[in-house]
């Protein structure tokens, strides 16, 4: 498929569209150097209906800043937020004052992110600044490759006044399990990574376990249908941002979830997690691995046959019978030696 990508922007060197996938397809492969390049085409690819921000201080190209203020600002879905944020702290390094616009759901959760000055929601008065970059191009600013990748340690941390909350409104016994199945319905290819609850229902057979949902939207009608038969504590439908989605996620032995925003936040906070991939999964999952080095505790289960849920499902089933037969399959002495994604708020 690469080649011909190369081949379109050789016919064509002015085509947004060849250099963008041409940029994925280099990226899903680990040629970093080269993906990050092309990648910059997106906001002249006019099928992603991108909105470059017009503002008149310059975009930061990774000069040396002398207490500057920046303003990083995110771009696209809250899972690309989640995952790129992790560059603040590095600007902040190299001199800056970092001033991070991000999506209202995010903003409380990322004020605490080290580095971060001041965290501010889109639609709130910007404050002056003096340079300014999206935050999906600063990989390509830092020269990012796989072996530099940042944030292999828990960059996102629940409040832990909250999480302790949360423990005490959603307990439970045994191995504590959240999961998410299905992400923005309004995305492109949401009908690829997302799941029916349903494809689930096999895991719901393991005893031992104690099953909280972190779905949102939706799709959370679907535990209406099941009832009795996975018993499933609905306890994220109604947050009001997700920081208060953390902290119940910093209580949990378990993340699984497709790829979403959910997906993401746990592997940002250091939180096991077992990620379910459509068989053409996004670029940033790369091909043909079971684990991401974006999230070193993320473990990917793929499908086997485009549509079909059922050979990742079985392999998840067989795993978490070993966890549950434990004790604790090492799961609840992983999370508790990492503090489950707790800082200090």
């Amino acid at each position: 498929m690469i080649r011909h990508y190369e081949r379109a922007v050789e016919l064509d060197p002015t085509s947004a569209g060849g250099h963008y996938n041409l940029g994925l397809a280099r990226l899903r492969q680990g040629r970093f150097a080269e993906g990050w390049r092309e990648h910059e085409w997106r906001w002249d690819f006019r099928e992603l209906r991108l909105r470059r921000r017009r503002f008149t201080p310059p975009q930061w190209r990774g000069e040396a800043l002398h207490g500057e203020t920046i303003l990083l600002h995110a771009e696209q879905g809250l899972g690309d937020t989640l995952q790129f944020v992790r560059y603040a702290p590095l600007v902040a390094e190299r001199g800056g004052r970092v001033v991070l616009e991000a999506q209202a759901p995010l903003a409380r959760l990322l004020r605490n992110l080290p580095g971060i000055s001041q965290t501010i929601a889109f639609g709130e008065p910007l404050p002056e600044f003096a340079l300014h970059c999206p935050l999906m191009s600063l990989p390509l600013v830092f020269g990012t490759s796989l072996e530099t990748i940042p944030g292999q340690s828990a960059y996102l941390h629940a409040d832990e006044a909250e999480a302790k909350a949360a423990r005490r409104r959603w307990p439970g016994e045994g191995l504590r399990v959240g999961i998410a199945w299905a992400g923005n319905p309004q995305q492109r290819s949401d009908d690829q990574r997302s799941m029916p609850l349903r494809a689930l229902l096999p895991l719901a057979a393991v005893k031992g376990i104690s099953w909280f949902s972190l779905q949102k939207g939706p799709a959370v009608e679907q535990m209406r249908g099941l009832g009795a038969q996975f018993p499933l504590v609905d306890a994220s439908s109604a947050s009001r941002d997700l920081a208060e989605t953390a902290a119940l996620m910093a209580t949990l032995d378990l993340a699984i979830s497709v790829d979403t925003s959910i997906a993401h936040l746990a592997g940002a906070m250091g939180i096991r997690l077992w990620l379910v991939l459509p068989r053409l999964a996004d670029w940033r999952w790369m091909d043909e691995r079971e684990d991401s080095p974006w999230y070193p505790t993320a473990r990917l289960f793929r499908q086997q046959i485009s549509g079909d849920w059922r050979a990742p499902v079985a392999r998840m089933l067989d795993e978490l019978q070993r966890a549950a037969a434990g004790p604790w399959g090492g799961l609840h002495a992983y999370v508790t030696g990492c503090g489950a994604g707790i800082g200090p708020g």
